[in-house]
């Protein structure tokens, strides 16, 4: 009857332990022969699955990824290392033609226009003759040419016969003074025939193919001792040619305008080569200091669009008093025809730089619990790792503290580590 009692009173007392201590619990249902309980299924108690901890999330702060779910997420991973920090300064400008690469051809002479050989838009090649005037001016100038280079050849004639009288004695030395005298006057005249048609803008070869094409041919005929001469023709015509290889930007005669006299327009075309374009940026007198002509500018017309490397050519040394800015001009290679005179770019410009031992892209920078962290990369995926930023520009940090050199990093899409991150410690804590 005792030994009933005790064992009643020894399952009593199990029962009442168990509720509170497990591991006793399980004692003494095995004293008293009572079965255990079912373990649960799988998993730990926080109902995690089948992945322990680590194996599936890994320690905290890390981040579980094979190579491949990496390449899905386009997370890209770069070394840690040293690098120039440059400091920009960004400013609007308009795109402008370069005014060394533009060039206004007018008439020098009045005259009317008798061809037009270039419409609006066309190519032009440097010396090509893009006009044709008829000028009373230009043929009164090649008629005194020819008369002058005419005289000269008789006057030569004359005094080399006389100088040869004279050194015979033959004739008086007055004659043959009065020869050379008009041999000189003659050889004036030639010049100063050659002079006007330069500033009329032929050039010397011109003036010699002139000389050439219609003055006097020095053999006779069989049946005189007359000098047998070209036909004289075409003297009014002007060619215009361009000084500069470029495009037609503005054509402003037409065809039969009289052009070069009073209240008549003096320009026929204008040519411009926008090979290279000009950038006029408006720098505040703040900045200008940072400014001087050499530095380098990144040109683009807008977000998302590819920059174009230019340099600056030009500070002003004059403010603009209603804005108080200075005119700044940059010049940028335009061979693609990229940039169209008239249009607005943004410019970058490169104001100073400063080497560092240590940077990071920015888009490899995220804010986790008020910290600056990166991802380090390991074995099994990444580490997060807290770090301390230094100077900055607009596409990278200096990090003094927290990554060595050599250690790969992800460089971009790290905001998807964070999520990952985020999405384990919140399953943690459930």
């Amino acid at each position: 009857m005792r030994t009933l009692l005790l064992c009643l009173a020894l399952v009593g007392m199990g029962l009442l332990a168990g509720t509170f201590v497990p591991g006793i619990s399980d004692s003494i249902r095995h004293l008293a022969g009572l079965a255990a309980p079912a373990a649960p299924a799988s998993g730990d108690r926080h109902g995690h699955g089948v992945h322990g901890e680590g194996e599936k999330d890994g320690p905290e702060g890390h981040v579980v990824m094979a190579a491949e779910q990496i390449e899905a997420a386009k997370v890209s991973v770069e070394d840690v290392a040293g690098g120039t920090l440059a400091r920009k300064l960004t400013v609007p400008g308009t795109v402008t033609t370069d005014a060394d690469r533009v060039a206004r051809i007018a008439g020098k002479v009045v005259g009317t226009v008798a061809e037009m050989r270039k419409r609006l838009g066309e190519p032009v090649a440097k010396g090509e003759v893009v006009a044709i005037l008829d000028s009373r001016e230009v043929a009164e100038a090649r008629s005194e040419f020819f008369a002058a280079t005419t005289n000269i050849e008789l006057q030569q004639t004359l005094f080399e016969r006389e100088r040869t009288l004279w050194d015979k004695r033959i004739s008086a030395e007055q004659q043959f003074l009065r020869a050379r005298q008009t041999f000189t006057e003659a050889h004036l005249r030639v010049e100063l025939a050659s002079q006007k048609l330069q500033a009329l803008g032929f050039s010397e070869a011109d003036v010699a193919d002139l000389a050439r094409r219609f003055g006097p041919v020095q053999t006779a005929s069989a049946a005189s001792n007359a000098p047998v001469r070209r036909t004289v023709s075409g003297l009014q015509k002007y060619e215009i040619r361009s000084p500069i290889a470029g495009r037609v930007i503005e054509r402003r005669v037409d065809l039969g305008a009289p052009i070069g006299g009073e209240s008549e327009e003096k320009e026929l075309y204008v040519i411009a080569d926008l090979s290279s374009v000009w950038i006029d940026l408006s720098v505040p007198s703040g900045d200008l200091g940072a400014i001087h002509e050499g530095l380098e500018v990144a040109i683009s017309a807008g977000a998302g669009s590819e920059p174009h490397k230019g340099k600056i050519v030009f500070v002003s040394p004059v403010l603009n008093q209603e804005t108080r800015s200075a005119r700044v001009i940059a010049s940028v290679e335009n061979k693609h025809m990229t940039w169209r005179p008239g249009s607005y770019v943004t410019a970058q410009v490169t104001v100073s730089e400063e080497r560092v031992d240590m940077k990071v892209p920015r888009a490899a920078l995220q804010a986790i619990g008020g910290e600056q962290v990166v991802f380090v990369r390991n074995e099994k995926g990444f580490e997060k790792r807290d770090v301390v930023l230094g100077k900055g520009d607009d596409a990278s940090v200096e990090i003094v503290f927290g990554l060595d050199p050599g250690e790969k990093i992800a460089a971009t899409n790290s905001f998807v580590l964070k999520a990952e991150l985020g999405k384990a410690e919140a399953e943690h804590v459930h």
